[in-house]
């Protein structure tokens, strides 16, 4: 994002910093809000557990088939204007689903509610790639340090709504309104890349290059094991090693705040280490932790197994949006190709974990999440900083 470009009134680094800062903390309180009433929607309609599930793949068709979009409307109203847009859409988009009259509205409204998200995904990754190359130094681990901190305030919202009985549509319609603004401030020190008049501008829509789908290789890797311990923990825990309700939810909770606060920490260890040390050490974690949630026969062991995943896979996702960002001339596109590859892998794990627990064990499913664990140390090198376009990283890695 640093050729055919002018900057309009380019804010300082700091405050650039701050502001994509926020706007990833506005994103993920827009998911934590809105996981925590997906129970209420479930019974507001009288689903049942297939069609739930039916209506949750909606929202990850709708980011991956949108996601190619978001290069198209950042060349045509300049990077911030398209980042206040998208994010303002998807945070109104929140209180879409719980208005769903029914199934096939509901998944209708899903796939809007995936389409914002996927775009301002884009959106906010591209302009954080930007500003870390501007900075020459490692961010992107903390910025979704900040996704991953707005998705825990959000949920801790949501769960006070549910507790106290608050009408769903009440709850998320509120929430809302107070982040649409919010956002929208947010935005206002992000950067404004604006291309020029003789660059061609992107196509509306365009498969993902090669060099994003071999890096999205590794982010579909991680965020296998990521989907798949968020969604199966809890059973894990109470199916396995039988433990109580209170315990198995301890599981998430300590698997979720490890990769938040290993993502808030990362960038530290990114400029020491570089990209791809890291990246292997993660995979090293993440393996240690799988087999010790594959071997688990108590508790405490299956739940330090899980917050060992946690902790080892929380930097690979970042860095391959960096890497993905480094790498081609037009970052948004390869960001949305990696994008799209590992929303393909949300969607994938959660039912894989399913399919093969039901023909063996969920033993068994945990042994494949190790397996795609170990793929991070081989596959790392793909994240290797491009000569010349390294972004604060010792030499090799």
């Amino acid at each position: 994002m640093t050729s055919a470009v002018t900057r309009k009134a380019e804010p300082g680094l700091r405050r650039a910093h701050i502001a994509i800062a926020t706007v990833f903390a506005v994103h993920g309180s827009v998911t934590g809000n809105f996981a925590t009433r997906i129970p209420w929607i479930k019974d507001q309609l009288d689903l049942s557990a297939g069609q739930l599930g039916l209506a949750l793949v909606f929202p990850a068709i709708g980011a991956s088939l949108a996601m190619p979009l978001a290069g198209r409307i950042m060349h045509r109203f300049g990077s911030r204007a398209a980042l206040r847009g998208l994010l303002a859409l998807w945070c109104a988009a929140l209180a879409l689903p719980a208005a769903a009259p029914g199934l096939v509205w509901l998944c209708g409204l899903l796939f809007v509610y995936g389409a914002t998200s996927g775009m301002a995904d884009v959106a906010m990754n591209a302009l954080g790639v930007d500003v870390e190359q501007r900075k020459g130094k490692s961010i992107m681990s903390g910025l979704h340090g900040m996704w991953s901190a707005g998705t825990l305030a959000g949920s801790a919202i949501g769960v006070a709504a549910a507790h106290g009985g608050v009408d769903a549509r009440l709850h998320l319609a509120v929430v809302a309104a107070v982040l649409v603004p919010l956002g929208y401030l947010a935005c206002a020190g992000a950067p404004d890349i604006h291309p020029e008049l003789e660059a061609e501008a992107p196509p509306r829509f365009a498969l993902p290059p090669r060099s994003a789908l071999v890096i999205g290789a590794i982010g579909f890797c991680a965020v296998f094991a990521e989907g798949a311990s968020m969604d199966w923990c809890a059973v894990y825990l109470r199916d396995v090693t039988g433990a109580s309700a209170g315990v198995a939810a301890a599981s998430y909770t300590a698997f979720a705040c490890t990769m938040a606060a290993t993502r808030l920490a990362g960038d530290a260890v990114v400029r020491r280490l570089g990209p791809v040390r890291t990246v292997r050490a993660g995979g090293l974690l993440a393996v240690v932790g799988g087999l010790l949630v594959v071997a688990a026969d108590a508790q405490p062991l299956a739940i330090t197994g899980f917050a060992l995943l946690g902790v080892g896979i929380a930097v690979v996702v970042p860095l391959c949006f960096a890497a993905a960002g480094h790498a081609g001339p037009v970052p948004s596109q390869a960001i949305a190709g990696v994008a799209t590859v590992t929303y393909t892998s949300g969607l994938v794990a959660p039912a894989a974990i399913g399919v093969i627990a039901n023909a063996s064990s969920l033993t068994a499913s945990f042994g494949l999440v190790t397996l795609l664990a170990a793929g991070l140390v081989v596959g790392a090198g793909v994240l290797r900083p491009a000569a010349g376009r390294a972004v604060s990283t010792p030499s090799g890695g």
